[in-house]
């Protein structure tokens, strides 16, 4: 079972255009300025041990130092630009426009630019990317989509909510399998299915139906309604033909952030909010940073509380529970050559193992199954930092998550159920296999559901 499980979201997911389709986080990078020769030398140790920590994702010792070095060289456009980077992963954007202000540089551009963006600047956003865009050297197909669409959207305000406090919604499974997060929504008026996806950055529509980028309006069970949302445009044939469900929406973290969302797999519930929740009861929380504003990337440790730490993507869209590039095997403490070539794979690369033990917040969770051979060097490329893989959806159904701090915080409330097989021995589908979803029969894509909250599905 655990085999069949992995093999069939290896082959499904396509991996290498899995991962490459994260570019949708940030486009690619802009080059950055020349270094200063005149650096004092404990003002360069300071900026290169930021430089090095932020390459490892280690964001908050990043920050600490690149403090120090701004201490010394307050005028360095490097240490600024490097500070800004940081600054923007913490979505600390009044501190991206002030490190960088008066300092004209393509990175510099970028870098505002992205800041206006998700802080709800469009023409501001707008003329920074066009700036950016104007240096030769710089591809970034991100940045033209967005520019275009900042550029339509002048005089709106992005994320305007209406109606109700709260909507809960009925989350659709479609597949006994593999857990997809998909719930019914109205585009614009018309009923559709989207997936939660934190591999991007925005919305994406599908091209069928808008070949643009473009500003529409989303309704959530209908209690509560979306204003101004922007979207890019993508073909989704290919979700669509995975999943098995006419998926006409990618609903990326930018939005789940202003929603202050609840994902609730096990429970069939989505929650959406006009206002910031408390933190759960019985919850541990993972700080989230996001690179370049829009990279979801969480922290935590293979083998416990004292082993060495990883840097995962986090994207729901991808229904295995953890793809590991051959670095995050070897901290995870299995050796490569243990690892077995899934089946069906047609290219022969991906293999498959389990990770023992991966502690997330205060949560350790053994057994985790995963797919290795996975080119992670591809979004390493693309978002400027050393990761050791992805964690889908096969690892986090299995928890009930929140959104806090306008999305600097997951919060994972482990469920009883899931404590109760813990002091068991393993089962298909327990903690010992993590990944594995209970078997479920396949469900034709749902009616808008109304705003009573589901009941919970009965325990097979």
């Amino acid at each position: 079972m655990q085999s069949s499980f992995l093999s069939r979201s290896a082959r499904a997911s396509g991996l290498a255009l899995v991962l490459a389709a994260s570019a949708l986080v940030a486009g690619c990078s802009s080059g950055a300025a020349s270094p200063d020769n005149g650096r004092p030398e404990g003002a360069e140790k300071w900026f290169r041990r930021a430089q090095t920590s932020f390459t490892q994702a280690d964001f908050e010792e990043a920050h600490d130092s690149i403090a120090k070095a701004l201490q010394l060289v307050p005028e360095d456009v490097e240490v600024k630009a490097l500070a800004a980077k940081i600054a923007l992963a913490s979505l600390d954007y009044a501190e991206v426009l002030r490190l960088l202000k008066g300092v004209h540089t393509s990175e510099a551009a970028g870098l505002r630019g992205r800041a206006l963006w998700y802080k709800g600047e469009l023409e501001a956003a707008a003329d920074e990317l066009d700036a950016m865009l104007n240096d030769p050297e710089v591809k970034d197909d991100w940045a033209k989509s967005i520019s275009k669409l900042a550029r339509r959207g002048a005089g709106r305000t992005p994320f305007v909510l209406s109606g109700g406090m709260l909507a809960s919604i009925e989350m659709v499974h479609v597949s006994p399998v593999a857990p997809y997060f998909i719930i019914p929504i109205e585009i614009d008026g018309e009923s559709a299915l989207a997936m939660l996806a934190t591999g991007s950055a925005e919305v994406v529509l599908d091209s069928a139906t808008r070949p643009e980028p473009s500003w529409v309006s989303l309704r959530l069970g209908q209690r509560l309604e979306v204003h101004d949302v922007p979207a890019l445009a993508q073909d989704l044939s290919g979700v669509s033909k995975e999943v098995g469900a006419p998926i006409k929406a990618l609903l990326g973290v930018n939005l789940l952030r202003h929603l202050n969302s609840t994902i609730d797999y096990d429970g069939r519930q989505f929650v959406a909010r006009s206002y910031a929740p408390p933190p759960p009861p019985s919850a541990t929380r993972l700080n989230l940073h996001y690179v370049r504003g829009g990279g979801m990337v969480v922290r935590g440790t293979m083998g416990g509380e004292k082993g060495p730490g990883t840097a995962l993507l986090v994207d729901t869209s991808r229904p295995f529970p953890l793809a590991l590039d051959d670095g995050g095997w070897k901290k995870a403490g299995v050796a490569l050559d243990s690892l077995k070539l899934v089946q069906g794979d047609p290219e022969q690369k991906l293999r498959e193992g389990t990770v023992p033990l991966l502690r997330l917040g205060a949560f350790d969770i053994p057994r985790v199954l995963g797919l290795g051979g996975v080119p992670v060097s591809e979004l390493e490329k693309v978002m400027g930092v050393d990761l050791d893989g992805v964690m889908g959806a096969g690892l986090l159904y299995q928890f009930r998550c929140t959104f806090g701090d306008d999305g600097r915080v997951l919060w994972i409330e482990d469920d009883s159920e899931l404590l109760r097989m813990m002091s068991q021995p393993s089962q298909p589908g327990g903690p010992a296999n993590v990944g594995l979803p209970p078997a479920e029969p396949e469900l034709p894509p749902a009616p808008p559901p109304s705003p009573k909250a589901p009941p919970a599905p009965k325990k097979k």
